[in-house]
């Protein structure tokens, strides 16, 4: 082991029901806790997040509802984590984003003294894109083997992007993963709609993400006080939030998607 340390140093990586801080809960938690002199002390558990976990969900990490019915809830665990974690620093893999802020939800939604700011906190992805940088000229070097030369010259990246898409369609060709229902699928196939599915967000209204589709394929707010609202549900609570949007700093393009949201239900109405 090459780190040094001098306090415990606590890798922790959460499973969710979401990736909603407010809304999603926790459904397992574990942690590695390493030691000064190398020693690995681990917990891991199960939480009843009191909440249906949503398919989605389940098929990433593999847990369902029947899973942790009888569980504990993180409320009745919260004293036994915060005292596991007393006195260590934190570490993990995009936590910061992410595991961090839901574990400090979770802790004062149990109303238990958890305070980050006493620790030092290291993420690990930092550090990989600090010095991996997720760049045209590090995809060039990675897929093709080349330098990128006059890098950010429009012509050049752009040249330099086909040549990187031609080599990921061969270096991906044999990679599978699984679809939601659990079966094998190609990914990377040689085929533009392929490539398409897989790139393009599925469920975006526009292309700044202030509109996108909830499961039923309907309109809702990815933003503000009615996020997760349907579109026009929320202009029907309060009129004047269409003109205020209109009149606002938004993308022409979000203008324009609200403006024919509104024009199709008029459209539908009119038919009627």
């Amino acid at each position: 082991m090459n780190l040094k340390l001098r306090n415990p140093l606590a890798f922790f990586d959460l499973e969710t029901t979401g990736t909603n801080i407010i809304a999603d809960r926790i459904v397992e938690i574990a942690i590695v806790k390493l030691m000064p002199n190398g020693a690995k002390i681990i917990k891991q558990m199960r939480i009843n997040p009191t909440i249906p976990i949503p398919l989605e969900a389940s098929l990433i990490h593999g847990i369902y509802d029947e899973d942790v019915k009888d569980k504990p809830t993180f409320k009745q665990v919260a004293k036994e984590l915060a005292n596991f974690l007393e006195g260590a620093d934190l570490a993990g893999f995009s936590i910061l984003k992410f595991d961090l802020p839901m574990l400090v939800e979770e802790f004062l939604r149990a109303g238990v003294d958890f305070d980050p700011s006493t620790r030092r906190i290291v993420d690990v992805q930092r550090i990989f894109h600090l010095m991996e940088p997720r760049t045209l000229s590090a995809a060039y070097k990675f897929y093709c083997g080349k330098e990128l030369v006059n890098a950010h010259n429009a012509l050049a990246d752009a040249m330099a992007t086909i040549e990187v898409l031609d080599a990921q369609v061969e270096h991906y060709k044999n990679a599978t993963m699984l679809d939601k229902n659990g079966q094998p699928f190609y990914p990377v196939q040689n085929d533009i709609q392929a490539l398409h599915n897989l790139t393009a967000s599925s469920n975006m209204v526009d292309f700044a993400g202030r509109i996108i589709l909830d499961e039923k394929g309907v309109p809702v707010f990815n933003f503000g006080k009615y996020k997760g609202v349907p579109v026009l549900e929320a202009f029907e609570k309060e009129p004047g939030y269409y003109e205020w949007m209109m009149k606002g700093e938004f993308p022409l393009n979000t203008k324009q998607k609200i403006t024919q949201i509104l024009l199709s239900q008029f459209n539908q109405k009119k038919k009627q």
